[in-house]
C-alpha cells in the first residue's frame, strides 16, 4: 500500500496517504494533538504482544486519536473496543484506519474527568498511548486509573515516551497500588523506547 507501513499486523497510514491529506483538509484541526501517529502506540502495541489480554476482552481505549493500540486489540485479539477522545475529530482518522484493518471500532467523545466509576464497570481493560502530555492532565489521568481500579476494571496498561508529567502518575499509582512499572525497548525496525505502568 503507498504512502503507508505495516506495523505489528497493522497497516498505518502516513501523513502523506492521500486518504490522510484530505481527512486533514476536510476535518477541523485537532484540539489536542490527536491528529498525528504517536510512537508510544507501538510500544504499547509490543508489550500487549509480550503481555497479551484474554481474547474478547472489552477494552476502553483513552485518548485514542487515531486509535492505533485498540485497533490493534481489535484485530488480533477479538476484543471489543471504544475509543474515547476529549476531540471528536479525530475519528475519521480512526474509522479510516479501523477500515483499510478490517475491525470495529466504536467511538464516544468524552474528556477524562467526566468518565464515571459506573461507566468503567462495562470494561475489562483501559488502555492508553501518550495521554499524559500536560502538567493539567496528571490529575485526571491519576484519577481515572484510580476509578478504574474502584470499578474492579481487570487492567489499566498505559505508554509514554517517558514525560515528566506520566513519570508523576506513574510513580504514584504504582506506590500505591500493586503495579508494574517499567522502561520498554521496541526492537528493529521500529526502535522506540518508552515507558509503562500496567496494573
Amino acid at each position: 500500500m503507498s504512502h503507508a507501513r505495516e506495523a505489528f499486523g497493522l497497516q498505518i497510514l502516513q501523513n502523506s496517504h492521500p486518504d490522510i491529506r484530505r481527512l486533514k483538509r476536510n476535518s477541523a484541526d485537532a484540539e489536542l494533538h490527536g491528529n498525528k501517529f504517536w510512537k508510544s502506540s507501538l510500544v504499547l502495541m509490543d508489550y500487549l504482544r509480550e503481555y497479551p489480554p484474554e481474547q474478547g476482552v472489552r477494552i476502553l481505549e483513552l485518548g485514542c486519536g487515531w486509535g492505533l493500540g485498540g485497533i490493534y486489540c481489535a484485530k488480533h485479539f477479538d476484543a471489543h473496543v471504544i475509543g474515547l477522545d476529549a476531540d471528536d475529530s479525530v475519528f475519521p482518522f480512526l474509522d479510516c484506519h479501523a477500515e483499510i484493518n478490517g475491525v470495529e471500532v466504536d467511538t464516544v467523545q468524552m474528556r477524562f474527568e467526566d468518565i464515571t466509576t459506573e461507566q468503567l464497570t462495562g470494561f475489562d481493560m483501559v488502555i492508553g498511548a501518550d495521554i499524559c502530555f500536560w502538567d493539567s492532565l496528571v490529575d485526571p489521568v491519576k484519577a481515572l486509573i484510580e476509578r478504574a481500579i474502584e470499578a474492579e476494571v481487570d487492567r489499566v496498561v498505559i505508554t509514554d515516551p517517558g514525560r515528566p508529567t506520566f513519570r508523576s502518575v506513574a510513580d504514584d499509582i504504582s506506590e500505591a497500588w500493586e503495579a508494574v512499572y517499567t522502561d520498554w525497548d521496541v526492537p528493529e525496525p521500529y526502535n522506540q523506547w518508552g515507558l509503562v505502568l500496567d496494573l
